[in-house]
């Protein structure tokens, strides 16, 4: 049995206690501590280190990763032209990846034990804590893990040649939003489109959280019909 009168205890890893809030979770997790020290989630330390990434790491690893990609598919045949179109295809699918895995899966409701748990790790941790620097990209470990049933996706349903430029579009994507996630919350944007993606991300976080699920874009926002109001009419939830 779950208790409604159970209390998060900020002072203790969190991972193993977000469960026990049960229906309260959805509530608690969408009240932001503002701070840039992230709390602890494991008492393990080998646990708790693979929970926190610095931004740099991730273009550091997966841009090399991304040359490589195309490099593999112009030996395979594809011009250099070719090739370049297969990154941008890529691009454009990862736009609209970005948007529907932060709105149907970042944005799940659970109630369960391991339901919250998960999401917690997942998600929920960056909406608790939005200026955790250390846990605002995504660790390249589950990066990896998770590309695997992209990658046969892709492999599937393209032609040999055309699979991996289309892939690194799809990775060069994931790089560009991860690190402008970082900036959007960590970076001082002078530059009119940086202030203005700044604003619609932040309006996210701390006005309308079931709006603005896009973060390198608003694109699939105004498609979907999710781009946030002006006057931040919205549900917090």
């Amino acid at each position: 049995m779950v208790s409604k009168s159970f209390i998060v205890d900020l002072n203790k890893p969190l991972v193993f206690q977000v469960g026990h809030l049960g229906e309260a979770y959805d509530e608690w997790v969408h009240q932001p501590i503002v701070s840039k020290e992230g709390p602890r989630f494991f008492a393990n330390d080998i646990c708790e280190l693979f929970t926190r990434t610095v931004w740099w790491v991730i273009p550091l690893i997966w841009l090399p990763v991304v040359c490589w990609l195309v490099t593999m598919s112009v030996q395979l045949g594809l011009t250099p032209s070719q090739a370049a179109l297969a990154v941008v295809g890529g691009i454009f699918i990862w736009t609209l990846m970005e948007y529907s895995l932060h709105r149907f899966l970042f944005h799940m409701k659970t109630t369960s034990y391991w339901g919250n748990t998960l999401h917690y790790l997942l998600h929920g941790c960056h909406h608790k804590h939005p200026m955790d620097g250390l846990r605002l990209v995504f660790p390249p470990v589950a990066t990896a893990i998770l590309c695997v049933p992209f990658w046969t996706i892709v492999r599937l349903l393209t032609t040999p040649a055309t699979a991996p430029a289309l892939f690194g579009g799809i990775l060069l994507g994931y790089v560009t939003y991860d690190v402008t996630h970082y900036y959007l919350h960590h970076g001082k944007p002078s530059k009119r489109l940086t202030q203005s993606l700044k604003k619609y991300h932040l309006s996210h976080h701390f006005r309308a959280q079931t709006t603005g699920f896009g973060i390198t874009s608003s694109l699939w926002d105004r498609v979907f019909g999710t781009f946030p109001s002006k006057n931040g009419a919205g549900r917090i939830s």
